[in-house]
């Protein structure tokens, strides 16, 4: 999350006027909440988890889309664009597993010390 938040905030000052105050700033809050809930996940006991890596899934996807419209709107170039999305399409990819993870040990009969 860290290193496609870096290459945001390389691009940031890129962003033509019309947009850097306006949607390029929600993205930049966006990804630090994303941050902050992927931190706040990684330290929280393993059942209160979940909330958090979904919440962070959300605000992530919400990125996604708003790069998207800046793309789309000639804001960012097609390089950029590319490059980012990646970098999110990895996050993605980890918090979804880790969602995946956290489901099925939710799911799980719980096991008690003696039985194997």
């Amino acid at each position: 999350m860290k290193q496609a938040y870096l290459v945001w905030f390389e691009y940031y000052p890129t962003i033509p006027k019309v947009h850097r105050y306006t949607l390029a700033s929600r993205i930049d809050i966006i990804l630090i909440e994303a941050i902050e809930m992927t931190s706040t996940a990684g330290f929280t006991p393993q059942a209160d988890k979940l909330p958090y890596v979904r919440t962070a899934i959300r605000k992530l996807d919400t990125v996604k889309i708003l790069l998207l419209v800046l793309w789309e709107t000639k804001s960012l170039d097609n390089k950029k664009y590319i490059a980012l999305s990646e970098k999110l399409s990895e996050v993605g990819r980890m918090l979804g597993g880790w969602h995946g993870n956290l489901i099925a040990k939710q799911n799980s009969p719980n096991r008690t010390s003696g039985e194997k």
